[in-house]
């Protein structure tokens, strides 16, 4: 969700701060007050090309940046995490546009790619409207919609499995076929290999058990030495650690008579002479493994030398060399009987494929079945949108080969009016008609997990009436799930907002800059009145404005 936007020194805009809500928020004001300019600025935002043209006169560049909060949107925390970009629950993303040419995208503060910027904030936030690359536009995304409104997630992840399983047979084929044109050469040298790891004998973990060995032959006199002596200090030799600790321990039980506390230090004194002594025995168990064997030593050097060596050519760890020495086996039988491995592998792909044509199927059956009823809903939607006549179709073809999306592509039809013959939406569709329909998709369609913002602007071109009310209604509707924010010249729509904004245009010696002034109270009604009234600003169209605010609450709320 969009929650701060700051624009500066963009078109006319010198300076513009604003806090967006949840819900349905509306800009209005007066023709040519920069409405379309606060929509062009949050296009940036979104990846659109940056022109020189768009700074200020007399700045040097161009600056525009928002907020938006991503605390539930998991994959694109995820995106973030996966490019190195500080996550947190906000987004702050930065525009910045220079007159020498050097314009800069940062996403959290790190310096990022305008692709990065399309991948990320693209996802969270989408601009309907005539003079945006909308998502209408792009058949790409008519699958994905259709998918969403179908359902078809648990299908999809079968064919996806079954079309992935297909995939990689097709690879080990293609690598099988590689392999025997180069057979002789890679015989050789899989074979040689295999020998060699063959011939090392190699055990799991071999390396760390050869290295905790070579420290101990390492170190085996001073080993020895140490243990001797503490075994001398502690137990055996004259005047041992343990036998002056029995002496003071009897010295002090003999003072039990005179005083109880005597009785407890004897007990602390035996217990630090049986933990002494439990010392010395260990010392002289250890002493006792001790091997001085410099042949065993020379052993085991040369081993992990031929460890080391071997991990260098082949695999960093033990592990991965067995691993590696297993592939290699495989590899040999396979080019060792090339025409069994083809008709094993030829075999599972036609299983494969069977399987692939199965879960297609079951997938393209309820596309299809969706594609009518998402057609038939988005119909009724635009019975109410002042395109009654107009007829929406939603066309599977199939393809020739099987794609990792499924056997078919989606496009969606308009016939606008009456007697014509539907062409693709994205070649006939005028700005307003795209938003009008884009709003009936939203209205029909679950919106994508990842979208927080949806931007109409124009949507209500070239309507009026109950028409213009049935396009607020939705609105309002479709603000419920997610956050809405629409350029309106239309009181009808303005009404049915949670949070208004007025676009003011205003001249200070010679130079025209915009605000945006949140309204609330009677500074709505009054641009609600301007609105229905024009310049002439009535008690009647005062009147208007607050039924009209009224009517629309009671009938949402």
């Amino acid at each position: 969700m969009l929650t701060e936007i700051h624009i500066k020194n963009f078109a006319i805009i010198e300076q513009l701060q604003v806090s967006l809500q949840p819900g349905f928020n509306v800009l209005t004001g007066e023709t040519g007050a920069g409405k379309s300019i606060v929509i062009d600025a949050v296009g940036l935002l979104l990846g659109d090309r940056a022109r020189p043209e768009l700074i200020r006169s007399g700045a040097d560049e161009a600056i525009v940046e928002a907020v938006i909060n991503i605390g539930r949107c998991d994959d694109v925390r995820e995106k973030l995490l996966a490019e190195d970009f500080e996550v947190s629950d906000e987004l702050l993303v930065r525009r910045i546009i220079s007159r020498g040419g050097k314009n800069r995208v940062y996403l959290n503060g790190s310096l990022a790619t305008l692709s990065q910027l399309q991948s990320i904030s693209a996802d969270l936030v989408a601009i309907y409207g005539q003079h945006e690359q909308q998502q209408l536009q792009r058949p790409s995304a008519h699958l994905d919609l259709l998918d969403r409104f179908s359902g078809v997630d648990n299908e999809l992840a079968a064919y996806a499995g079954s079309y992935a399983e297909l995939k990689a047979l097709q690879e080990r084929l293609a690598q099988l076929e590689l392999a025997e044109r180069d057979r002789a050469q890679r015989l050789d040298l899989l074979s040689f290999q295999a020998q060699e790891l063959e011939q090392a004998e190699l055990r799991p973990r071999e390396d760390e058990e050869l290295e905790r060995e070579r420290k101990m032959l390492q170190n085996a006199e001073k080993l020895a030495t140490v243990c001797a002596s503490g075994v001398s200090e502690l137990y055996e030799g004259e005047a041992a650690i343990c036998d002056r600790i029995a002496s003071l321990a009897t010295e002090q039980d003999g003072l039990r008579n005179v005083d109880p506390m005597f009785v407890e230090l004897a007990e602390a004194l035996r217990q630090a002479q049986f933990g002494l002594e439990d010392v010395a025995s260990r010392l002289r168990d250890y002493a006792g493994q001790i091997v001085f064997d410099p042949q065993r030593q020379a052993e085991v050097e040369e081993r992990s030398a031929l460890l080391t060596s071997l991990k260098r050519k082949y695999a960093p760890t033990v592990e991965a060399l067995i691993e590696y020495h297993k592939a290699i086996v495989s590899e040999l039988e396979e080019l060792s009987d090339v025409e069994a491995s083809r008709d094993a592998l030829l075999k599972k792909m036609a299983d494969a494929e069977a399987q692939l044509r199965q879960t297609a199927a079951a997938l393209s059956k309820k596309r299809q079945s969706g594609a009518l009823m998402m057609q038939q809903k988005i119909m009724a939607e635009l019975q109410d949108l002042a395109l009654e006549k107009a007829r929406f179709e939603v066309r599977l073809e199939p393809l020739e080969e099987p794609s990792a999306r499924g056997m078919e592509r989606c496009s969606f039809f308009l016939a606008a009016n009456p007697g014509e013959d539907p062409k693709p939406l994205n070649r006939i569709a005028s700005g307003g008609e795209l938003s009008r329909i884009m709003l009936a998709v939203r209205r029909s369609v679950p919106a994508d997990e990842a979208m927080t913002t949806a931007i109409f602007d124009e949507v209500d071109a070239g309507i009026g009436g109950i028409a213009a009310t049935k396009v607020g209604e939705k609105l309002k509707k479709v603000a419920q799930g997610l956050q809405v924010l629409c350029v309106t010249h239309l009181p009808q729509v303005a009404a049915y907002a949670d949070h208004h904004f007025r676009v003011e245009k205003h001249q200070d010696d010679d130079r025209t800059r915009t605000d945006l002034v949140a309204l609330d109270g009677e500074a709505r009604v009054d641009e609600m009145a301007r609105m229905l009234g024009g310049a002439q600003v009535t008690d009647r169209t005062l009147e208007h404005a607050r039924e009209l605010i009224g009517r629309s609450v009671g009938q949402v709320g």
